[in-house]
């Protein structure tokens, strides 16, 4: 581990407090106003600014498509490389180095910032005016709202915040238990080029085949952990009757297993599985993409035994996730620190 360690320095084989206290900061703090911009926001300018050569580079013709995707692996190589790189220069500092370390490894870290938005966004869908509603919820989602009624726009809401438990929480902790906060930037870079980047649309299919397919890699094993820690949650609510605000029942791991693999992306379900169930709605479905229907499986109870979306029913979803980050993030967390301790 110590040759690992100059690599990928405050990871928690040498460094066991770091990553719990940027869970804290995230769920308390999410990402606050600060007089500098966002790392995240430094990559996607990045990226940005590489879109213009790569589209040169990969120009038109029959051979275009292999151009595009070779041009869109070498920007996302570049782009891990020297969010890596910089990373570790400013966590490997003498004294400044630690607080470095911990601002990366907290601003890396969303679940905070996703609770927050997704309670802006759950009053407008109540409250607001139906076109506002939309425009609130196109904040967080790449799908069309434009047609949309509120009870659709609910379960679209709860889609998008059970999706990114693995987006915006589980894989990034993943990465920092087991690389600090060089591979979490790492992952953060790749997860951004898939976000900005990652569609199949005419525009991105080619462009943004390297990101997508990095971005299923990385986010593979957080998907399936996802589902273990969101398990636990439950588990040790039910311990806390009174403090379990969400009403469905646990399926099983096999019914997770089974409906999951049915979502067009390898990793999206599992959370979304979980989810549903646990809070006792469907999830999916048929979506529209950017003009196009994309079929996905319905996932959840079956319909009639599934409760509609609802205002407290989306707020039991934020207390489910905020339950899942605490209860399976620490297990996580310790299940490292007892392989340090026996390897």
């Amino acid at each position: 581990m110590s040759g690992l360690a100059h690599v990928f320095p405050w990871s928690v084989w040498e460094c066991w407090w770091l990553a719990p206290l940027a869970l804290v900061l995230d769920l308390i703090l999410g990402d606050p106003a600060l007089p500098w911009t966002h790392p995240v926001c430094l990559v996607g300018k990045c990226l940005a600014r590489l879109e213009g050569p790569a589209r040169r580079f990969g120009g038109s013709g029959p051979r275009a498509p292999l151009r595009l995707r070779l041009a869109g692996g070498a920007v996302l190589a570049l782009l891990c490389a020297g969010t890596g790189a910089g990373v570790w220069l400013l966590v490997s500092l003498p004294v400044a180095g630690g607080l470095f370390a911990l601002y990366f490894a907290w601003a890396g870290l969303a679940l905070g910032s996703l609770v927050r938005i997704g309670r802006e966004v759950a009053e407008a869908v109540e409250d607001a005016p139906l076109p506002e509603a939309r425009v609130a919820l196109a904040r967080l989602v790449s799908r069309d709202v434009s047609a949309l009624e509120r009870p659709m726009l609910r379960k679209t809401l709860a889609d998008t915040l059970s999706e990114n438990f693995t987006d915006a929480f589980l894989a990034p902790w993943f990465w920092l238990l087991v690389g600090g906060p060089v591979a979490l930037w790492v992952y953060k870079a790749v997860s951004t080029g898939d976000s900005m980047w990652g569609y199949l649309n005419e525009r991105w299919r080619w462009l943004g085949w390297a990101a997508a397919r990095a971005d299923d890699v990385l986010a593979f094993v957080p998907a399936r952990l996802s589902v273990a820690t969101l398990w636990l949650a439950d588990a040790v609510a039910r311990l806390f009757p009174a403090a379990r605000a969400w009403h469905g029942q646990w399926p099983g791991f096999g019914a997770v297993a089974r409906e999951a693999p049915g979502m067009p992306s390898p990793n999206s379900g599992w959370s979304m599985t979980a989810c549903a169930w646990l809070c006792g709605s469907r999830m999916a479905g048929p979506s529209v993409y950017f003009g196009e229907l994309v079929v996905k499986p319905w996932l959840g109870p079956p319909e009639g035994e599934a409760a509609p979306w609802d205002a407290a029913r989306i707020r039991t979803l934020f207390a489910l996730e905020q339950w899942g980050a605490v209860c399976g993030g620490l297990a996580l967390w310790l299940a490292c620190l007892v392989m340090r301790l026996l390897f």
